[in-house]
């Protein structure tokens, strides 16, 4: 039994990290502390006036626990990931996991490129950006390989120069081809040059150049070029606003406002980005019950700060929160520049401050319909089926289907959806080992027991290692198990977990004589269920998608083995040639039609077996048609 009077005592007069339990030993809150002796007694003092959201966390607190830091930044850097690592019930969470495209210059590879990417490390590329639109990116970066010329390929160059032919890129007119030699290194640098100058703003030169080369291939009656250099000239005006490398200096802000109501807030964030506004996206923040403006704003800016890769300059704020000193001590550190936080009380600042909150309002009542509807047809949906079945509790549910033709390629597929959304991470495919021929109900037994089994095996090497979080899907067991079927394979998810000695609800998908769902078969009883509710709808939904995984995976082992039996049956084709045959015809269809000297051509195939490929099909003109199989 934990002695919080003891326990108190024992509490330390230096910053740390401090996290509370319940009585399942989940962590319901974590928080950071300047002293936390003076902060974790504060919760279990009577103070009026701290909000209900608090109280009623107090009042699930089983034990607590705490670690201690040299400083109150480092309880900052461990707070937010613990936060991230355990998402407490009772900490303000930032709900979106949004990641922003940059646009990457390989600067430290001999031959650059220009890419697209999501993240930015610290390698001796150079970044532009923030983006807001994954799109607009990539429009760029399409507009540059027109305009530049640059490789795209992973070719490594100079070592693999002259080793390939040229690409399409070349044909077309947009690659050098650095591959071949034709443009040399100097060249090609100068090309880089000038598209980064493009990208830091710099395009009146370029526009200057491609109206010159307009007007003279125009005269010369180079009406091709004429026309290829009117678009490129009229996609690079169509730019909306100019960029800036991201590790240079200048007016760069994030302007952050909120908008709240009882139970939900959404945070409105402009970036500003050389003095100009070049997007803006909003966040919704969870567990906001009992919370002020402040702190909601204070629990963003340690959360989403501490994922973005790129940290601005400055930070305008809607209100003062707290812990300002020491945010500005962290950001700077994660950015290496100096960072600043401000509230401003007038002017042109303000008024962005303003437009931000207005924005932020308008987000959260257009939406907020959209989000209860959404939340129906999931966690509601959820809470439905917990109630049909009398269960306390349920997150995680799993479905499992059996697919195969007449015995031919059993298969069994495992389906996840958590909070009513399906978990596509954790889905698994399986195919049967033990079975021959179509006996369902021994197929379903198989894949349910190597599923758990495999589930504790993970366990107990996690426990082996004294690792504290899963690393594969298997290790998560499910709230309730849902069986495609009524009485029989319900027994039989039964039955496996009664051997492994595992409590888990198992429900059964009850279908009617047209193959619709009718009901639910729980503990001996058929349940109706109300095909209108969104508890139904789910269900179904379920259903089907355990039914399509399970379905997809057969046709794809179906397909590779109906063109593997067609080929393999040839004297003298194994898997080498046969993978040849079919990356240069596509089809069977088409190696079934091709003359001695086309099947020659395939660099794998001498004559010899040209002639049997040839003869093999001659003579069997009644083999089964393959025309839609295709190579991969």
């Amino acid at each position: 039994m934990f002695d919080f009077d003891e326990e108190l005592k024992k509490l330390p007069n230096s910053p740390g990290v401090y996290l509370m339990h319940d009585a399942g030993d989940t962590i319901i809150y974590v928080g950071k502390a300047v002293n936390l002796h003076n902060r974790v007694r504060s919760y279990f003092r009577k103070i009026v006036g701290r909000g209900p959201q608090i109280d009623k966390m107090v009042q699930q607190i089983a034990r607590f626990e705490y670690i201690v830091t040299d400083s109150e930044l480092e309880a900052l850097v461990l707070e937010n990931n613990l936060i991230k690592e355990y998402s407490p019930k009772y900490n303000t969470m930032l709900k979106d996991d949004k990641t922003y495209p940059y646009i990457k210059v390989t600067m430290g590879e001999e031959y650059p490129r220009i890419l697209f990417s999501r993240e930015m490390k610290k390698d001796r590329s150079k970044y532009f950006g923030p983006y807001t639109s994954a799109a607009a990116v990539k429009d760029t970066i399409d507009l540059m390989n027109k305009l530049y010329q640059l490789k795209t390929c992973n070719r490594r160059l100079p070592r693999d120069i002259g080793l390939e032919r040229p690409c399409l890129n070349y044909h077309i007119k947009q690659c050098m081809a650095p591959c071949q030699g034709y443009v040399s290194k100097e060249e090609y640098r100068g090309r880089v040059e000038q598209a980064l100058d493009f990208l830091n703003g710099n395009y009146k030169p370029l526009l200057k150049e491609l109206e010159e080369k307009m007007g003279q291939a125009s005269e010369n009656l180079e009406f091709e070029d004429a026309i290829r250099y009117r678009d490129l000239y009229n996609s690079v005006r169509s730019v909306a606003q100019k960029q800036k490398i991201t590790d240079s200096g200048g007016e760069d802000k994030d302007i952050l406002a909120l908008a709240k109501d009882e139970t939900d807030a959404v945070v409105q964030v402009f970036f500003v980005r050389d003095g100009k506004l070049i997007g803006r996206e909003h966040f919704y923040m969870t567990h906001v019950e009992g919370y002020d403006t402040a702190q909601i704003l204070l629990d963003f800016v340690k959360q989403f700060y501490a994922g973005t890769p790129y940290i601005p300059r400055e930070l305008m704020l809607q209100e003062e929160i707290a812990d300002v000193e020491i945010l500005e001590k962290w950001l700077t550190g994660r950015k290496g520049g100096r960072v600043y936080i401000r509230v401003p009380k007038k002017g042109a600042k303000e008024k962005l401050v303003e437009l931000a909150a207005q924005n932020a309002h308008l987000v959260l009542s257009q939406d907020k319909e959209r989000i209860k509807r959404e939340e129906g047809r999931t966690i509601g949906a959820v809470r439905e089926i917990a109630a049909l079945l009398e269960l306390e509790h349920i997150s995680r549910m799993e479905a499992f289907d059996i697919s195969n033709i007449s015995g031919f390629a059993n298969v069994g597929s495992m389906v996840v959806f958590e909070r009513g959304k399906a978990k596509r991470s954790d889905y698994r495919k399986f195919r049967i080992q033990s079975v021959s021929g179509p006996d369902d109900y021994a197929c379903m037994k198989e894949v349910l027991t190597r599923r758990f089994i495999h589930g504790m095996e993970e366990k107990e090497e996690l426990n082996r290692k004294e690792i504290n979080h899963a690393f594969g899907s298997f290790t998560k067991f499910p709230d309730l198990l849902l069986m495609d079927g009524g009485k029989g394979q319900v027994n039989i998810a039964l039955q496996v977990l009664e051997e492994l000695h595992l409590d888990i609800p198992v429900c059964g998908m009850v279908k009617d004589d047209n193959h619709r769902t009718r009901g639910l078969y729980y503990q001996n009883v058929e349940i109706p269920i109300d095909t209108h509710s969104e508890g139904f709808k789910l269900i179904t939904r379920i259903q089907d998608e355990a039914h399509r995984f399970a379905i997809e995976y057969h046709r794809s082992l179906r397909s590779k083995a109906q063109v593997k039996s067609v080929l393999d049956e040839i004297p003298g084709v194994g898997p080498a040639r046969r993978k040849a045959l079919m990356r240069h015809f596509g089809s069977i269809q088409e190696v079934r039609e091709a003359t001695v000297e086309q099947l020659c051509e395939v660099q794998e195939i001498p004559e010899h077996i040209g002639r049997q490929i040839y003869e093999f099909f001659r003579a069997d003109p009644d083999s089964p048609d393959q025309g839609e199989e295709k190579g991969n």
